[in-house]
């Protein structure tokens, strides 16, 4: 499949390359463009929700912000800390255990703790009947602070992954070679560990914060006011698409503040590696814990796990098999296959771009193509909110200007639009895994090829597409999940009577109807863990 998607594309021209990129940069650029058509309306409204929203907006989300960078720090780096340098009984398990909560969309443990902690939830009513109490035990889950617990134990992963990667690539050999110099542990830790995993630990958390910014699924269940729901209110509420996108341009600010760190802290890991690398040569020996030092470590990389996934699996088995009511497997059935073709499809066309685009910069490497691949890498970073704005601005000018048009019927009457949508937002996953395999295609076999008469996408289609294989069916996977659990963008854009899965999950869950939203929030669980299989797989293969 993959030589002959190259073979397709052998007849693109380089400018179509650029042409590509401005329709996944279209939505940034349509939600710029918003503040050249401003309007005293616009104004108006912007001014009142200064006056009285906006502050609750932006307090709400720094707190929530301010939270979850301080828990996933905190989780991740101390698990990390844990399973790299130090020994204990089962440390090689919780090495890939720690993973599993990037299984689970925050939604659905949203949706889990909701139903088990709320006032009528059962470790409320169990305990009440027990102590022989009455009123609520403790403050309601649905406020700002168990959003924050819900992001830490689902983004967490991200700090523990790259800290932990920092860690073992330098930090490890740097601290025996300290023990040997008669350090002692707190001075290894403080001086060396700490500071060698800093970049990681800040890249880990940027990202932490761009999906916590780009959240819809948990601030809306929630009922808390964040930037995002301010965006949604002005659109959907007060119908006017430009307040909307005036306002998404102060989360994309944010958004592209918090890339900018993540980008600056991935150059310091890559900096401090090629420092240290000649250090690592030194054998390093985790610190053998015992007795209770040995129990705490236990315990606490046994917490993440079990809040993270653990406990929502069993809480949503739970409400699945206590259900009363008949499952809708028929309509469970078209839910599935929608999220399915959704998935596959675009799959298949961003890894196409990603192709297309990483090959045009390995044989051409002009500015166009560099701007072309900086265009697409920042889609992932969009909030789903702002990619919504940025294609339905263009399509409401459209109609404007010429009423007669049928464009707005193809955006969002059928699954073009939402495709677009999920190109925008998920084509960066697929171009970072790509080039990721392109960096270990030595450049020796281009020569070689062309000294042998193999150039232009034939050089494509006969020397890198088999090499490719492995990172193109990676990228496909890592699509298709992330397709699978997108919310916001779905909840817009989807065509009448093609509900996903995520979306039938959130509906369910929001009318308090649990146990039917068991099903397809356990179902995304499932395909969640397909990327968590393969990275765990590559730390294994690392660590051997």
């Amino acid at each position: 499949m993959l030589t002959t998607l190259a073979r397709r594309l052998s007849g693109l021209p380089s400018l179509l390359f650029a042409l590509l990129a401005l329709a996944l940069a279209l939505p940034v650029l349509a939600v710029l463009g918003s503040w050249l058509q401003w309007s005293g309306e616009s104004a108006s409204i912007l001014r009142e929700m200064a006056a009285t929203v906006l502050p609750d907006y932006a307090l709400t989300t720094l707190g929530l912000c301010l939270m979850v960078a301080v828990g996933v720090t905190v989780l991740g780096l101390a698990t990390a800390a844990l399973v790299t340098l130090f020994d204990f009984p089962g440390r090689g398990v919780f090495e890939w255990l720690l993973l599993l909560p990037l299984a689970m969309p925050a939604y659905v443990v949203a949706y889990a703790y909701t139903d088990f902690l709320q006032f009528s939830g059962p470790l409320q009513v169990a305990l009440r009947e027990a102590l022989g109490l009455q009123g609520r035990l403790w403050p309601d889950v649905r406020s700002v602070w168990g959003a924050a617990l819900v992001f830490t134990l689902s983004l967490y992963p991200y700090v523990y992954l790259l800290a932990r990667t920092a860690l073992v690539e330098r930090a490890s050999g740097l601290m025996e070679a300290a023990r040997l110099l008669g350090a002692p542990l707190s001075r290894r830790i403080r001086e060396i560990a700490l500071p060698l995993a800093r970049p990681a630990v800040a890249a880990g958390v940027a990202l932490a914060l761009m999906e916590t910014l780009a959240d819809f699924g948990v601030s809306s269940y929630f009922g808390i006011q964040t930037f995002t729901a301010g965006i949604y209110k002005a659109w959907l509420s007060m119908d006017n698409r430009i307040a909307a996108a005036q306002l998404a341009t102060v989360l994309l600010a944010v958004v592209v503040v918090l890339l900018q760190l993540e980008q600056r802290a991935q150059k310091r890991m890559r900096f401090n590696q090629g420092r240290g690398s000649r250090q690592g040569s030194t054998e390093a020996q985790p610190v053998q814990l015992k007795g209770m030092r040995r129990m705490l470590a236990w315990t606490l990389c046994s917490l993440p796990v079990l809040l993270g996934f653990v406990l929502p699996v069993l809480i949503m088995l739970r409400a699945f098999l206590g259900e009363t009511t008949e499952m809708p497997w028929e309509r469970f059935g078209q839910w599935a296959w929608t999220s399915l073709r959704l998935g596959v499809v675009t799959a298949v066309l961003a890894v196409g771009v990603a192709l297309a685009l990483a090959f045009s910069v390995r044989t051409r490497g002009d500015r166009l193509s560099q701007g072309a691949i900086q265009l697409v890498g920042l889609g992932y970073a969009i909030p789903g909110a702002v990619v919504v704005v940025g294609l339905l601005l263009p399509v409401g000018w459209i109609q404007q200007t010429w009423p007669a048009s049928s464009a707005g019927a193809w955006i969002t009457a059928t699954a073009l639009g939402l495709i677009w949508a999920y190109l925008v937002r998920f084509c960066a996953v697929a171009l970072q895994s790509v080039q990721s395999g392109y960096a270990r295609i030595p450049a020796s076999l281009d020569d070689s090829a062309r000294m042998l008469g193999v150039t232009g996408w034939g050089l494509m289609r006969r020397v890198h597409a088999p090499l490719l294989k492995r990172t193109t069916l990676a990228a496909m996977l890592l699509v298709f999940v992330d397709v699978m659990k997108e919310l916001p963008a779905t909840m817009v854009l989807r065509p009448f009577n093609s509900d996903t899965l995520a979306v039938v999950a959130y509906q369910l869950a929001r009318d308090e109807r649990l146990g039917e939203a068991a099903l397809p929030s356990l179902a995304l669980v499932l395909v969640g863990l397909i990327p968590v299989m393969l990275l765990s797989r590559t730390l294994r293969q690392t660590k051997g």
